[in-house]
């Protein structure tokens, strides 16, 4: 059970966010991360290592802004 003062709320900026990223499927950050993957080993295969590293750095962030959506969808915001 999880409690929660009724004095501490959301930034103007963080409600504004959040607000544009519940309206965001959460299948569009999956899909981003698979397609940073797959470019990824592409550049890889095309011996274009930095760039392939890069590009594949990617995938952690976007399946982290999708667990953000996901919560800010199920929990909401102020």
């Amino acid at each position: 059970m999880a409690i929660y003062s009724k004095s501490k709320k959301e930034g103007k900026v963080a409600s504004a966010i959040e607000e544009q990223t519940a309206k965001i499927p959460s299948d569009v950050f999956l899909w981003a991360a698979l397609g940073s993957m797959a470019t990824s080993f592409t550049l890889k295969l095309l011996k274009e290592d930095e760039t392939a590293l890069f590009v594949g750095q990617w995938a952690p962030s976007f399946l982290l802004l999708g667990l953000y959506n996901k919560l800010v969808k199920l929990e909401g915001h102020d």
